[in-house]
């Protein structure tokens, strides 16, 4: 079945830096696409980041492009996000996925959702 599992949120200030984990278990998903996912109190979930199987490409939100680096080690069963200059609108738990494809993700391609990990921004 396999499981995805979202460590290093946490509370920061306003310019602060976190990286995110999303360890990977029970299965491989080298040959999936995986992203990265957001949802804020009172808000739907949102897509963030995501990168193919190979993290040759990536794509990013707007409103996190430039500030955030989603990457992958599928040595390490690990994905990745490096979240820069994080604004009070960042505030979310977030989610890792995994993909039914290789190339791309999104909500309804999503196979494998992990638990979330909460990221709090102070102004």
């Amino acid at each position: 079945q396999g499981q995805l599992v979202e460590s290093g949120g946490g509370l920061v200030q306003a310019g602060d830096s976190l990286r995110l984990s999303c360890a990977i278990s029970g299965r491989t998903f080298s040959n999936n696409a995986m992203g990265w996912f957001r949802q804020a109190a009172g808000k739907e979930r949102e897509f963030v980041a995501s990168t193919d199987w190979r993290g040759g490409t990536v794509r990013y939100a707007d409103s996190v492009k430039g500030r955030f680096t989603i990457s992958r080690d599928n040595a390490k069963n690990t994905l990745y996000l490096q979240m820069n200059s994080l604004e009070p609108e960042d505030t979310a738990v977030y989610f890792c996925a995994a993909s039914r494809h290789s190339a791309a993700i999104s909500s309804n391609t999503v196979t494998r959702w992990g638990q979330g990990t909460t990221v709090t921004v102070s102004s």
